[in-house]
Formats: C-alpha cells, sequence, structure tokens
C-alpha cells in the first residue's frame, strides 16, 4: 500500500525508539510519520521498558532512606546492600532512559534542543550526582527520585505513543480493508484463489456477495449494490453495474460479478487514500509552527532557570536543594505537552474526517477553512449531478403520457446522447413497456429517427422542427415556455409529421444542495456559483438554491480570475470543483476543493477532496476546520501556561514559606500536564460536526 511503502521501521536508527527527535514541536510527528505499527512498536518498547524499570525501581525505593523514614521502618543490611542502589539505578538509567538519551543526543547532533535534550540533562544530572556521592565525591545521592523520574516518564510516553497510535488507526483500517486472496477468473471460466498482490490489470476476478473487491477496475458481467462507505462515507449502498468502475476494499452485496482489474496495489484509490492520511497527518501547519517555536525557546528558558536554580542554591549554601531543584526545573519544564498538543489534534482530525469521505491533502487548507467567508462552488458535478434528467412531459391534446414517454424511450434507446439516456432511463423507472424501433439514424445536431409500431418517429430540439416546416400547438409550445426559460432542454416527439408532445430535461440539482446552502449561509459564509451555462440556465439553479451570487456564461480560462476578484474584494475563498477546467481556479483559492469524483487533475490542485459527491461535506469541512483549531489553541494554552507556572515552583520560589516540590511530584505534574493535552485532543472525536 501507499503508506507502507514509505513507512520505515522502528529499529532503523536509535532515533526512531523515541516518540519524539528534532524541535519538541517535530518529536511528536516527525518520529511518528508512517505506517501506524511503528506507534505500536514504540509503545511496546515504551511498555517492556516501563515494566523492568519498575521491578527494579521497588528495591531502590525499598532501600532509599527517605522512603524508610517516611514509612517508619529500617531495611535490613547484607554484604553488598549499600552498591544496591547504584547497581539497580544504573541499569535502570541505561536502559529505561535509552530512548531519552539517544533522542536528547540526536536533538543535540541537530543543534534542535528539544523536550528528550531536557530529559537528558535532567537524568543524566540525577545520575552523575549519585554516582560521585556512591564514589565520596558528593555528599547526595538520588537514586529513588531518579528510577520514579525514569519510570514515570516512560508511563507518559506509553501512554503518548498509544493516544497517537489510537488517532492513526484511520491507516490501519484502510490496510485492512484490502483482501489477502482473490479469486481470478482463468481463460476456460474456472475460478482460482490467487493472492491478492498477484493481481496485474487486465486479470479479471470474481467478487462473491459479502465480499471485498480486491482492487480498482470495471464490473465485466453482472450487476449489484456496493457498499462504498469506507471510501466516500455515503452510508446507502450505491448500485453499479456492466460498465461501471468499482473500488478496492468495496463491499459487493446480493450478487456476484467479475471486475476486469484496472489498478492494483499502490495504484488503486484505497492507497492514495491511504497515503493522502498519512501525508497529511505528517505535513505542518501555521498553528505547528508556533508550537515548534514555543517549545524550541522552553529548552532555553528552562535550562537558563536550571543555571539560575543551581547557582542561587548553592550562593545559598545548601548544595543538596542546588541538585534537587535544578533536576526538578529541568524535568517539570519539559516541553512534553507542548510537542504532543498539535500533532495529536491532527492525527484525530484526519483521521476522522477520512473516515467520513473527506480527505486532508493539505493541513494548511484545513487550517485556513475556519477563515472562509466565501464558497464558490461550480455548478455541474458539484451542485448539480452533471446528468440531465427528466422534469416534465408534455403532451399533445389526445396523446397519452406514457405513450409519448414509451415513444420517445423507443428511439432514443440506440443513442449514447446524455438527453436519450435521461428519457430512457425514466422510462424504465415508470415501469413503462418499450416498444421496438427498427431504422435508427442519428441527424448531427437536429436529433435521432427510428421506426416505431410502422410509423416513423422523430425526437430533436427546435432545429429538428425548423427543419421540417413544424411549428408546435399554441397549447404545448406555452406549457414548455417555463421549462425553457429556466433552461430546460425541450425535446419534441414527430410522429409521421404530426407534433405528438415534449419532454423537457434538465441538469438534476443534487438533493443535498440547498442544505449545504442554508448551512453555509446560516455560518455567515456567502455562497457563490460559478458556470459557463447561459445565464438563464445558472440564474434558475441560483434562484432554486437561493445562492447570494450567480457568475454565469463564464469561460473555462476565466474561472481563475473570478476567484482572483473575489479575493481583490477582501474575501477568503474556498473554491469546490471537479473538472480539468477548475483547476486553475482551485489553486488559486485560498482553499481548493475538489470533488472525489472529478478529474486527477482537480484533485491534484486542491488541499482537500471531498471522497463522494455531497456537497454538504464542505459544511462539514469548516466546522472541523474550527473545532481543530480550537483543540489546538486550547492545547497550546495549557502546555504552555503549565510551564510558565511550574519552573518557579519547581525552582524553589516558595521555598522561604517551607514548601519545595519533589522531584518525583515534578515529574508526575508533567506526565499529567500531558495526559490532559491529550484527553482534551480526544474530545475532538465527539465534536458535533455536519456530516463527520
Amino acid at each position: 500500500m501507499a503508506s507502507t511503502s514509505h513507512a520505515r521501521s522502528s529499529h532503523d536508527t536509535d532515533e526512531s525508539h523515541r516518540p519524539h527527535g528534532g524541535g519538541p514541536g517535530d518529536s511528536a510527528h516527525d518520529a511518528q510519520k508512517g505506517h501506524d505499527g511503528g506507534h505500536g512498536d514504540h509503545a511496546r518498547m515504551f511498555l517492556d521498558r516501563l515494566l523492568l524499570s519498575t521491578v527494579l525501581t521497588v528495591p531502590i525505593l525499598v532501600f532509599a532512606e527517605p522512603v524508610q523514614s517516611l514509612l517508619g521502618y529500617t531495611a535490613p543490611t547484607f554484604a553488598g546492600s549499600s552498591a544496591l542502589a547504584p547497581v539497580l539505578g544504573t541499569i535502570v538509567y541505561l536502559y529505561g532512559g535509552q530512548p531519552f538519551l539517544t533522542g536528547g543526543l540526536a536533538e543535540a547532533r541537530r543543534r534542535q534542543p528539544g523536550m528528550m535534550l531536557l530529559i537528558t540533562l535532567a537524568i543524566s544530572v540525577a545520575y552523575l550526582a549519585s554516582m560521585a556521592q556512591w564514589v565520596g565525591l558528593f555528599d547526595r545521592a538520588i537514586w529513588w527520585e531518579l528510577a520514579l523520574l525514569i519510570d514515570i516518564m516512560l508511563l507518559g510516553h506509553f501512554v503518548e505513543m498509544r493516544a497517537v497510535g489510537q488517532a492513526r488507526g484511520a491507516l490501519a483500517a484502510l490496510a485492512e480493508l484490502l483482501p489477502d486472496d482473490a479469486e481470478l477468473v482463468t481463460d476456460d471460466g474456472s475460478t482460482r484463489t490467487v493472492s491478492a498482490a498477484e493481481l496485474t490489470p487486465g486479470d479479471v476476478v470474481l467478487v462473491r456477495p459479502g465480499g471485498r473487491i480486491p482492487a480498482d477496475g470495471t464490473i465485466r458481467d453482472g450487476s449489484a449494490d456496493i457498499d462504498e462507505s469506507m471510501i466516500t462515507g455515503e452510508s446507502n449502498p450505491v448500485s453499479r453495474g456492466e460498465g461501471d468502475r468499482v473500488v478496492a476494499g468495496t463491499v459487493v452485496a446480493e450478487s456476484a460479478i467479475e471486475v476486469t482489474v484496472e489498478a492494483t496495489g499502490e495504484d488503486t484509490t484505497l492507497a492514495g487514500i491511504q497515503k493522502m492520511v498519512a501525508d497529511a497527518q505528517s505535513s505542518r501547519s501555521r498553528t505547528q509552527v508556533l508550537a515548534d517555536r514555543a517549545a524550541a525557546m522552553l529548552f532555553y528558558v528552562a535550562l537558563a532557570a536550571a543555571v539560575i536554580t543551581a547557582t542561587a542554591w548553592l550562593i545559598a549554601g545548601d548544595s543538596n536543594q542546588a541538585l534537587d531543584r535544578t533536576v526538578a526545573v529541568l524535568v517539570i519544564a519539559c516541553p512534553h505537552a507542548l510537542g504532543l498538543a498539535i500533532p495529536l489534534v491532527t492525527a484525530i482530525s484526519t483521521s476522522r474526517s477520512a473516515k467520513a469521505g473527506v480527505l486532508v491533502k493539505d493541513r494548511m487548507a484545513l487550517e485556513a477553512m475556519r477563515d472562509v467567508d466565501t464558497v464558490l462552488f461550480d455548478k455541474t458535478g458539484t451542485l448539480t449531478r452533471g446528468a440531465h434528467v427528466v422534469t416534465e412531459i408534455h403532451p399533445a391534446h389526445g396523446i397519452d403520457p406514457d405513450d409519448l414517454l414509451a415513444t420517445a424511450a423507443a428511439v432514443e434507446r440506440s443513442s449514447e446522447h446524455p438527453l436519450a439516456r435521461a428519457i430512457v432511463t425514466h422510462a424504465d423507472e415508470q415501469g413503462l413497456i418499450i416498444p421496438d424501433a427498427n431504422d435508427f439514424a442519428s441527424m448531427t445536431g437536429r436529433g435521432v429517427t427510428a421506426t416505431v409500431a410502422g410509423a416513423e418517429v422523430a425526437v430533436g430540439g427546435p432545429s429538428l422542427l425548423r427543419q421540417r416546416g413544424l411549428s408546435p400547438p399554441p397549447g404545448l409550445e406555452q406549457r414548455t415556455r417555463g421549462a425553457a426559460a429556466n433552461g430546460a432542454a425541450i425535446l419534441h416527439v414527430v410522429r409521421d409529421g404530426e407534433i405528438i408532445g415534449a419532454i423537457a430535461t434538465a441538469d438534476e440539482i443534487r438533493p443535498e444542495s440547498r442544505a449545504a446552502v442554508e448551512a453555509l449561509q446560516d455560518a455567515g459564509v456567502e455562497v457563490v456559483m460559478i458556470t459557463g451555462d447561459a445565464r438563464q440556465v445558472a440564474d434558475a439553479v441560483g434562484d432554486e438554491l437561493g445562492l447570494d451570487r450567480v457568475f454565469s456564461e463564464v469561460l473555462p480560462e476565466d474561472k481563475e480570475q473570478k476567484v482572483r476578484q473575489l479575493q481583490d474584494d477582501g474575501k477568503r475563498v474556498a473554491m469546490v470543483g471537479d473538472g480539468v477546467n477548475d483547476a486553475p481556479a482551485l489553486a488559486r483559492a485560498d482553499v481548493g476543493i475538489a470533488i472525489g469524483a472529478g478529474t486527477d487533475v482537480a484533485i491534484e490542485s486542491a488541499g482537500l477532496v471531498l471522497a463522494s459527491d455531497d456537497p454538504r461535506g464542505v459544511v462539514g469541512i469548516r466546522e472541523l476546520s474550527a473545532a481543530t483549531y480550537r483543540k489546538m489553541i486550547q492545547n497550546l494554552w495549557w502546555a504552555a501556561g503549565y510551564n510558565l507556572a511550574a519552573i518557579p515552583l519547581a525552582a524553589g520560589i516558595l521555598a522561604p514559606i517551607g514548601f519545595v516540590l519533589p522531584i518525583a511530584i515534578g515529574a508526575i505534574f508533567m506526565s499529567v500536564s500531558t495526559v490532559i493535552v491529550a484527553l482534551n485532543a480526544q474530545l475532538l472525536r465527539r465534536a458535533p460536526i455536519t456530516n463527520l
């Protein structure tokens, strides 16, 4: 799959054994890039180290004099008991602290000091001071504080890795959609089971009811309802028949189909979605850059505070407090929560949107969506279905409406024109018996003709009537005038030289479009439509949907200029489109949103992609953008505010009134801060967002 191809092993480098590397903001997504399994490996690695370190910490605590004094007991002594804490403490420092030590060294080598380097300094100062006391060079040992500190750090990082891994579960879930095996149809018509990875374009596979389609392709034989919810977010199954395209990972219901394979592996739609989600989760946003800078600055603030703290306590003549307070400052100032604040929110928002069929290609686009005050919709294929449907049937006097429709369908059944398909489809939906037609012929620019029940029947527009010197009866012309004024195409049906009626077809407005327009307008967003259609057609759609503004008769190359015009008026514009001619406008807009059923060019030009055709997804994107930003800011304020308040306490600012913050308590506070940030980010999963 696309995402797994670039995922690195969790054992590639020493740096990969940490959840953070580089700057603190980078840490929570650089080392967390790629496949979800990497997070599972990290979580297991931290858990393994935590369990062993905790077991080794117990005897260190039992023999620690401060603990004995606090609990009122005396630990037994034996030969070598004085070396118990140094030996076990060294193991805890080297084994339990290894992820932090390697991460800190990596940050130092890159000259991007951050959280890991702060933790490295804290545990190394505590370890060296304790070891110095054991060999008689110093009079203060804090073995038990060191062991507890590492245990708490490992626990905090384990919780973080679990949280991030769960947030990125969308990638693993997408990967699991593909079946392992496929039924390959052989040349003699029999089937044999092969690995899905062995399929190549041109192969034909049989997919039975309830089975998942193993590769992108086209239905060669059969028809079935297909559950595409995992790709588009649409809960209702979609009917697909011969010639229709189907997507890997979707589920076939009720009947078996044969599919000609067109794309496998990294070329499938599912793989593309997987890669898009992975790229979005690892891309950076403006808020992430702010968090990175704040976390990097915090390193220097913490280092300066530690130096000042040590100096002040040494001047005061208390070397023990100088050691304790310095270690406490370095620990409590670790920008752990700050490093997690943005990436975890991003991971949750992108995975949530992906499940609903909204794919985030560019996090900057998602972040900018909350400020959009104008949404510019392309008409055809976006607000409308891009396919004509029969809207009105007007029989001439004495003609049965069903007879009119069935006769027209008989002629049009041999035509591939979109208007012809609309008439035939409508007749089928009405359950009409369509008579046979012979001697079919197409008259370029005028219509089609055929023999139906011995009569010559022609179906066409105004040019057909002009060519034959016919005029609609006054009553019929009056009845079709309104539909024509609203942009409908009027096809007249002529039988043996007599007009027997007219059928109006129009590009059908999506039923979801009105709800999308109203929701955006309720949120204070101006809704504009742009189209190359004639003004009367565009205005008819605009009036029906209640749009704020309509740009009609716009040439494809001029759509980008309309976006620029709105921006010059001070608008922040989101452009929604699906065609090749929409690509420049999508790229020019502040946020480009491509309809997923559209062209690859449009999708490549957009920052956000709606996998389904439902325009209400635009409303959901805007609401998700606002909710995501709120969570980011909340987490940033909490993480930064916590550090600003905690550092003076750790330094001992309240020592004159008898309060000092123990090292272990400082580590707990730091971990609790991280847990609060993680829990707050998780609330985004339950935020009420339209269609998401």
